[in-house]
């Protein structure tokens, strides 16, 4: 590929809508996902996260235009599932399947599948092919689900709650594997998760979903250099105010505020401080007073 190539993007969306009856779970949302990338999609319960996803998976009708991999889901599931792989939570594995019979499957029904990659990370653990699922500890049960993954040669790779009621040592060690064995510039991946703390420091680009609407979608560089939390000095309400700050809060007894598109060098002569974490800065864009 020459510098003069641009590639299409994996997922492109434009008015992408969903309604149920009277309810509207997804209003209109327009975005596009470049390949390349570890798009994290925040949202609180109720948001839209999954019935996105499954109009990217072509697992169920939507309104507007979409574009998967230069395929229309709802028309070429078929193609375009050849290309991707989805994992909603670890309970997914079937705990009837003996774990070599998990690969037998997934072998039999994904062309794009590597038994040999699989069972290599397999060596690599103490998990017991012969056992079945059910009997498998959680930790286990990670390790195929990451043996599954990292052996299928898809170009897009779909998580929803991965990680749902793991521990933490397993919840890291999903990710980091996913990371360092999977991840590479031809692969793209989006992760919906409520643990937004453990895969801030993987994620490219994010998105925030808010009662079907994506309220921002940004370069993960860019949107920490955009928001900055105050601890105001005392004296320094009012001009604290003044700059309109998008929360305000206590803290110790001292007004908190968090700016959004503020120079850094004004805000420090308001007080001490600080970048914020991914979770601070949904949680101040979606109650804050502005964005």
């Amino acid at each position: 590929m020459t510098d003069n190539v641009i590639e299409a993007p994996v997922i492109e969306a434009k008015g992408l809508a969903k309604h149920f009856g009277d309810f509207a779970a997804l209003r209109g949302a327009t975005f596009s996902v470049p390949l390349g990338r570890i798009v994290g999609v925040i949202g609180a319960n109720g948001a839209g996260k999954t019935t996105m996803l499954n109009a990217v998976l072509g697992l169920s009708s939507y309104e507007g235009e979409l574009k998967v991999l230069g395929l229309d889901p709802s028309k070429q599931r078929d193609a375009l599932m050849k290309d991707v792989c989805f994992i909603a939570d670890v309970a997914t594995l079937p705990k009837w399947m003996k774990v070599f019979e998990v690969l037998d499957y997934v072998e039999a029904v994904h062309p794009k599948f590597d038994r040999s990659k699989a069972m290599d990370f397999l060596s690599r653990t103490q998990v017991p092919l012969d056992r079945k699922v059910r009997a498998l500890s959680k930790g286990m049960t990670v390790q195929v689900h990451l043996a599954v993954v990292m052996s299928i040669d898809a170009k897009l790779l779909v998580l929803d709650e991965p990680t749902l009621g793991l521990d933490i040592i397993f919840r890291k060690q999903f990710y980091q594997s996913l990371l360092e064995e999977y991840f590479d510039e031809d692969r793209t991946v989006i992760i919906t998760t409520h643990q937004v703390e453990e895969v801030e420091h993987i994620l490219t680009d994010v998105m925030f979903l808010k009662d079907g609407e994506i309220v921002l979608e940004a370069d993960m560089d860019a949107l920490t250099q955009q928001f900055i939390e105050v601890m105001v000095a005392p004296g320094k309400e009012e001009e604290a105010l003044a700059l309109k700050p998008i929360k305000q809060s206590t803290t110790f007894g001292r007004a908190t505020c968090v700016y959004k598109n503020i120079d850094r060098e004004t805000l420090a002569t308001l007080g001490e401080t600080r970048r914020l974490g991914l979770a601070d800065i949904f949680v101040a864009t979606m109650t804050g007073e502005g964005q």
